[in-house]
């Protein structure tokens, strides 16, 4: 079988698959079991990086809670990338904007709640130490 009949084939399967779909090949860098182990490694290293940060003073004792979030997010990307293959290439179209939409719900959802119960407790009369002793 020659090169151009492999890509023919190829491309005929691409059309019989589903919307959303998509086919990891060895040559991508998330691809693979090597793409796997070095995510793996990589989450690895997010991991220890972040106990380090917490437990040690090699971070300035207020920044840590900054140090703490980027790796956060940084891990998030590597188990996007590497694990769950969410790339910007054009057939992951539908799989970015499935997660950009449930990031947007999720802010929408934590930023009204915060607003409200910050809303509330503005606006709420004040309690009286007698109101507060009659709380269950």
């Amino acid at each position: 079988m020659s090169e151009i009949d492999s890509r023919i084939e190829e491309e005929l399967d691409r059309r019989d698959s589903a919307p959303g779909e998509e086919r990891i090949t060895e040559h991508e860098l998330a691809g693979g079991l090597s793409g796997y182990l070095l995510g793996f490694g990589l989450a690895i290293l997010l991991t220890i990086a972040s106990f380090l940060a917490a437990q040690t003073d090699l971070i300035y004792q207020p920044a840590v809670i900054s140090a703490l979030v980027v790796l956060a997010i940084a891990q998030m990307g590597v188990h996007l990338v590497f694990f769950l293959h969410i790339t910007t290439g054009p057939d992951n179209t539908n799989n970015v904007l499935a997660l950009a939409f449930g990031v947007l719900i999720v802010a929408l959802v934590v930023i009204g709640s915060v607003w409200i119960m910050a809303h509330l407790s503005v606006n709420m009369a004040p309690m009286s130490a007698h109101q507060a002793a009659m709380m269950p």
